[in-house]
């Protein structure tokens, strides 16, 4: 009798796996740049408080081993099927704008900051400081990516935080840096006249995020017509101010505090805003929605109204930009990160899939033309992973000594971060579908992570800056800090001489740069806007492989990318390509 219900040929689940050892290219980026290590282990909430248990997960290793076991797949899968749930009032009609979030979730958060995912490099900084932390980000990020906008947030939320008046900074900036996950709002911040002083009421952990966008304006803050009106009270935490508008993005809005722009009498202006006021009552925050993404689901996104909200001045009256530009700048910076770890998932789930499948008579990676697609992926994931942790790299100047900065590192990454924002997120969602495409019909089902997968990596090329907004920021600094292409071009020409089709690219990226910045406030310059940045991505990245990567994939890239010696599409490899050795580090 035939068995009709025996399982053939299927792969088996791709569990147990140590995601940072047994990806080459994070683990070769780490040892160049960081320390190795992320030291330390998940610091307690403090006496008298309870917070979600987080596994002792403090060096990559241990972290790539967490994020790759059954359990924490399942998490990541849970997280996204169970998704927030939002409580405007409770059961007796009271107001608490409140969003219930699954246990996995909460697992996935406790892990991620007990890791040190968010602040670590702040928290313990030194070269290589900001490589770990993004090793770390990126290993979560790789398997449940929702999570990670809160946890990108409050990382990228201390630069700005440091600008705030004294006795704010120092109360809430232990609460970002601790590495304990207490999910519920605090009940009591403690009296006003007791502040800045530590409480046991309070919470020893924050989560901070931020709202911009109002439907009116999207990128164009400056648009915004959320009013800040001063109270005339100057306190311990700065100049107090009542908010009133409304927002039309506000990611994480479960956070504690957020970083808000708002219309002062003296203009556009930066705002620290707790959720629980300083004497214990909830401050108006009012959750209106959350929205329906295509993707991202995991992580809650809403519409918020404020309405007389308590504020608190960050910087300078009429500069609120200026304030909040270094926590956008990490941000974007996470936002390549975050591609880069989809990038990995997309080819490790292929790779994975191609060897134990076969086809016709053979494995599918033994067949040419499914080995071609998969190496074609490995090459665009390899080159994303590698500009990714060499950006992050450029930014511990900052972390290691705050007061002395590296200038030529600091005009590398003001330059770096938005054309590697513009590209490597741009690439992101064509990568994931051909990856998806490569597991055939099981790709496309829920059962499996590419489709989640196929609906993320689009969001990362819009937050934070759509393409023409990043594009023409590239144009901007081309204005503004030309110094910034010098330094970029100092990194990027490290690699001349080693392959004579990297530099001929690389003087065709000079010449490029020559002709816009001839004209750059013109329409013609916006209109090549799109072109500057995608020369300066692509020299970047055939820069670092020629430098770094083996000879295979350094070859391969730049006759694909720089030479156009590939297809449209990925897998059209022209001959001679070494698609065993791409292979054998995906």
């Amino acid at each position: 009798m035939i068995n009709t219900h025996e399982v053939l040929n299927q792969p088996p689940p791709r569990e147990g796996v140590d995601e940072f050892g047994s990806n080459a290219p994070l683990v070769e980026a780490v040892a160049r740049w960081g320390r190795a290590d992320v030291p330390g282990a998940p610091a307690p909430a403090g006496p008298g408080r309870t917070h979600r248990a987080a596994p002792d997960v403090s060096t990559l290793d241990e972290i790539g081993r967490h994020v790759g076991s059954a359990a924490f797949q399942r998490d990541a899968e849970r997280a996204n099927t169970h998704p927030p749930v939002l409580h405007t009032h409770d059961r007796w009609g009271n107001r608490i704008d409140e969003v219930e979030y699954d246990d996995a979730y909460h697992r996935i958060m406790a892990a991620a900051i007990g890791a040190g995912a968010h602040t670590s490099a702040w928290a313990s900084p030194g070269v290589g400081a900001n490589v770990d932390r993004a090793a770390v980000f990126f290993l979560f990020a790789q398997v449940e990516p929702g999570h990670a906008c809160p946890v990108s947030m409050t990382h990228a939320a201390v630069p700005t935080l440091e600008l705030a008046a004294s006795a704010l900074r120092d109360e809430w900036m232990p609460r970002l840096l601790s590495r304990a996950y207490e999910p519920a709002l605090a009940d009591r911040v403690g009296p006003r006249e007791a502040r800045p002083v530590s409480r046991s009421g309070a919470k020893h952990s924050a989560l901070v995020g931020m709202a911009m966008t109002e439907k009116q304006g999207g990128s164009d803050v400056r648009a915004n017509t959320t009013r800040a009106e001063p109270t005339g009270v100057d306190d311990a935490w700065g100049r107090e101010f009542r908010l009133t508008g409304h927002k039309w993005f506000c990611s994480a809005p479960m956070s504690d505090a957020f970083l808000v722009l708002a219309k002062a009498p003296g203009g556009l202006s930066c705002f620290f805003v707790p959720r629980v006021l300083p004497d214990g009552e909830r401050n108006v925050f009012r959750i209106q929605r959350l929205k329906d993404k295509l993707g991202n689901r995991s992580n809650a996104s809403s519409e918020i109204e404020l309405d007389g909200t308590a504020a608190w001045l960050v910087g300078d009256e009429g500069r609120g930009v200026a304030t909040i530009v270094q926590m956008v700048t990490r941000t974007r910076l996470d936002c390549v990160i975050g591609s880069a770890a989809g990038m990995r998932q997309s080819v490790a789930e292929a790779a994975w899939h191609v060897r134990h499948r076969s086809a016709f008579g053979s494995l599918l990676v033994d067949q040419p033309a499914m080995a071609a697609v998969v190496a074609d992926l490995a090459l665009e994931s390899e080159a994303a992973t590698i500009t990714a942790m060499r950006l992050a790299r450029a930014y511990d100047d900052d972390a290691a000594a705050p007061d002395s900065s590296d200038v030529p590192e600091q005009g590398f990454r003001r330059l770096a971060t938005a054309v590697a924002k513009y590209w490597i997120c741009k690439r992101g969602p064509g990568h994931a579908y051909e990856a998806l495409e490569c597991l055939g019909g099981n790709g496309y089902t829920e059962a499996f992570p590419l489709a989640r997968r196929y609906r993320e990596q689009p969001l990362l090329a819009i937050w934070e800056g759509s393409g023409n907004v990043i594009a023409l920021d590239v144009l901007r600094v081309l204005a503004r800090e030309p110094e910034a292409f010098e330094a970029f071009f100092d990194v990027v020409g490290e690699a001349a001489g080693e392959h004579a089709a990297f530099d001929l690219a690389l003087a065709g990226a000079r010449a490029v740069v020559s002709e816009v910045a001839s004209d750059v406030t013109s329409g013609a310059a916006a209109a090549r806007a799109r072109e500057l940045t995608e020369r300066l991505a692509l020299v970047l990245q055939a820069s670092l492989l020629v430098q770094h990567a083996p000879a295979a994939v350094a070859d391969a890239f730049v006759r694909t990318r720089l030479e156009g010696d590939g297809g449209l599409l990925y897998g059209a490899l022209p001959p001679g390509v070494d698609t065993s050795a791409i292979l054998a580090r995906a």
